[in-house]
């Protein structure tokens, strides 16, 4: 049996020549040392420590020798190859060092200035903004009713006039709560079979309202304010979470004049005299007659109407702004929670105190509401 042939020539590969696998150590560490940053930095590691590296595609041709030259390629291969790594770990200590004390000279705190420990706080506006409106019917003779935030389905739907079917009982409008009794049935959905539990985390605040007949003989005179829960996504313009104030009026004799005069009431303490209001005709099933409110536009004051010149953002030069429903109390509200309609009458509004805020004081998302940025809060100051 004859020997191995290792008399011919090792193929020569460009690539794997001593001198080349110098250049591409040399170039290798002369870009590091030429970057400033530890980004530029990273940029030469994959230039030249790559997959695609000039070194690492060399290292890829030792396979083409003959085995006797493949040992030799190796080595040299290798030790340009450690000789780059070396000098990379050396360039990234020393940019990660300067960045170190740079950052201790950028960031450095004065331990030494004086510091308010208590530094100043601010109330939120939402309940800045609910209190006031309640007092400015507090002021004529009204009292604050409050009531749960989880609330039996009767309160929030039955009372008040909301039929079996209406669209506000589904799922999609309404967050309804998992009882210990139907826990074993529709998990996760805190619903019985029928897709409801009968507790529900209150839409609107009009149950204190209900609770507040039922509780009290008339005349009732009373205001609302409170958390209400609807399955709306968080935007610009909607929270899944907000407040309402509402009020409610229960005595002999009750008109829609009354109604008016009480909207303007406080239009004018909240916004100034000259304000207004108008109504336009809508539907509630909770009074009849229904009506929207609109107050003046507190910015342009109507002026933009039909005026090119001066057109309005607040109001979308309409010369309005929509603030929420109101009406006359429906007969058959007063009569669930045992009122005699034959007697009495009463009127309830209603209105969100996010969208007051953002009229007030031109807050334009409803976003920076409930984030909780103490920057937010801070402009609005510590009133009480």
């Amino acid at each position: 049996m004859s020997a191995p042939n290792k008399s011919y020539d090792p193929v020569e590969v460009e690539a794997l020549k001593p001198e080349q696998i110098e250049r591409m150590r040399d170039e290798a560490l002369a870009a590091f040392a030429a970057a400033d940053s530890l980004d530029a930095l990273h940029e030469a590691k994959v230039a030249h420590t790559g997959p695609t590296s000039p070194l690492a595609l060399a290292n890829r041709e030792i396979g083409a020798l003959p085995p006797h030259a493949k040992a030799d390629a190796g080595k040299r291969v290798g030790q340009a190859r450690g000789a780059v790594n070396k000098g990379l770990a050396a360039r990234q200590a020393e940019l990660e060092a300067e960045r170190d004390a740079r950052v201790l000279v950028e960031e450095a705190v004065d331990v030494t200035l004086p510091y308010d420990r208590v530094p100043a706080g601010a109330r939120h506006p939402l309940t800045t903004m609910m209190e006031r409106v309640a007092d400015v019917f507090v002021s004529m003779g009204y009292e604050i009713a409050e009531g749960p935030e989880v609330e039996a389905e009767w309160f929030n739907f039955d009372a008040l006039n909301f039929g079996p079917d209406h669209p506000a009982r589904q799922m999609q409008d309404t967050f309804f709560v998992q009882t210990a009794s139907n826990s074993g049935s529709a998990a996760g959905k805190g619903a019985d079979s029928d897709g409801e539990s009968g507790v529900v985390l209150r839409t609107h605040t009009s149950p204190v309202q209900a609770r507040a007949m039922l509780d009290r003989e008339p005349p009732v005179y009373v205001v609302c304010p409170g958390r209400v829960f609807r399955t709306d996504e968080l935007d610009a313009t909607h929270t899944p979470v907000f407040h309402q104030i509402e009020l409610l009026a229960v005595d002999e004799g009750l008109t829609m004049a009354d109604l008016k005069g009480t909207l303007d009431h406080m239009v004018q303490s909240l916004f100034g005299a000259d304000m207004k209001t108008r109504l336009r005709p809508n539907y509630f099933p909770f009074t009849e007659p229904s009506a929207e409110m609109d107050m003046l536009c507190y910015v342009c004051k109507g002026e933009s109407v039909g005026n090119p010149d001066r057109s309005c953002r607040t109001c979308s030069s309409e010369g309005w702004i929509e603030l929420g429903g109101c009406g006359m109390v429906n007969p058959r509200v007063l009569t669930a929670c045992g009122v005699d309609p034959e007697k009495y009458s009463g009127f309830a509004f209603g209105f969100g105190i996010e969208r007051m805020l953002m009229f007030r004081h031109n807050v334009e998302d409803m976003r920076d509401m409930v984030e909780g940025d103490v920057r937010f809060t801070r402009p609005f100051g510590m009133e009480i």
